[in-house]
Parts: C-alpha cells; structure tokens; sequence
C-alpha cells in the first residue's frame, strides 16, 4: 500500500467521513469487499449517476465539497473527480486528483468561440491505488452523453486505467492530452481559477463569472 497517509485521510474538500459521502460510496459498492470491485463500482457510480454538464461550474468553494455534490445529479469533470476520490477514500482504498490540460478537437464552434481556445485546462480525474499502482480514471462523460456524441465510455480498467479517448467511434480526433498538472492529496481550487482567469479572459471578466462556464 501507498505509505502517504494523506491519500487516505478527509479534508475539507475530500470530506470522506461525511455521511454524505459514505452514504453514496455505500449505495454504490454495496456489501462488496474486493478493493478492485469496489473501486468498479464507484467509477460507474460517478460515471453516469453524474451526468456530466460543463455549464455547471461555481466560484463558491461550497459547491466542490464532495457531500455536496454527492447531492446532485449532474456536475463537470473536477467536482465528479472530487467525488470519486473521496469515495475511493470513504471505502479505505487511497486516493489523490489528478489534472491535465487537454485540446478537445470535438469542441463545438460556439463553444471554442466563447472561450476563446480549444484548451481545456486542469481537466480533472481520480487516481487510486489499485494492485500496487497508481490509477487513472476518468469518470466526465456519462454513457448517454457519449452515445448521443460518438463517443466510446471510458470503461473501468485497474490496470491501464480510463483516461480520455484519442479519437471518436467515428476515427476523428477527440482528446489530445497536452500538459500534465500533476496529482494532488487535495483540491488546489485556488490554482485552477487562477488558470481559468488567464487562459478564459472573456469567462474570467466579472460581468460574466455568473451563469457562464467553460468546457474542459
């Protein structure tokens, strides 16, 4: 096992002794033991019991604590990583986020428009020891999102893990993984809205940090 304890322990983000989250990692996993079964279970879980919405995305730190968004019934991809990671946590398996930077080269005209740019930064997902190694696993885009896209699910792998498909169902170029932000015990909310206000000036700006968001 991982000797970092932090991997392992809640923090105000990872709250995963809150009964919120220990009430979802329970729903989800059930009676299951097994730490790979267990850890396929909430992938799933966050996969598609959140289904993904990148219009969702608040300044207020409230709404990135895994109980709340436990609560809801659809967020975008760090607030679904928090969650899985803290679950991860909630069921004694060790945990951390993880981020990248990431061109979509599906991204909508409207869309890249708006945000001035094609990358998607601090795109978020859950790293979890499993089997003696780190983990990547991707739980963004639920599986009706995909399938109205033309997109392939990530598919839960302990081994290879489930990061964001290099090309569509159709062989167009979907996720380009670009730059690696690095793996964190904890949110670094604080460092991703700094990089937000750089690289989305037009989101950033305060007349339209209300009911606008970005993709990632």
């Amino acid at each position: 096992m991982t000797s970092d304890p932090q991997t392992l322990s809640p923090t105000w983000f990872l709250d995963s002794d809150s009964d919120a989250v220990r009430r979802y990692a329970s729903l989800a996993a059930g009676d299951t033991q097994d730490t790979v079964a267990v850890a396929e279970k909430l992938f799933y879980a966050v996969r598609d019991g959140i289904r993904y919405d990148p219009y969702q995305v608040s300044r207020d730190p409230a709404a990135y604590r895994a109980s709340a968004i436990a609560a809801g019934s659809s967020n975008w991809c760090v607030p679904k990583s928090v969650l899985l990671t803290a679950c991860a946590r909630a069921r004694g398996i060790p945990a951390r986020l993880g981020f990248a930077d990431v061109l979509n080269h599906l991204t909508s005209d409207k869309l890249s428009e708006s945000m001035g740019t094609d990358l998607f930064a601090w795109h978020g997902y859950a790293e979890l020891w499993l089997n003696g190694s780190w983990v990547k696993l991707s739980t963004a885009f639920n599986i009706e999102l995909c399938e109205r896209f033309g997109v392939a699910p990530l598919e839960f792998d302990a081994v290879h893990g489930a990061l964001m498909h290099p090309y569509d169902t159709s062989g167009r170029r979907h996720m380009e993984y670009v730059r690696e932000r690095g793996s964190f015990n904890d949110l670094p909310l604080e460092a991703i809205f700094k990089t937000f206000d750089e690289v989305y000036p037009a989101i950033a700006a305060p007349e339209a940090v209300q009911d606008r968001a970005f993709h990632e």
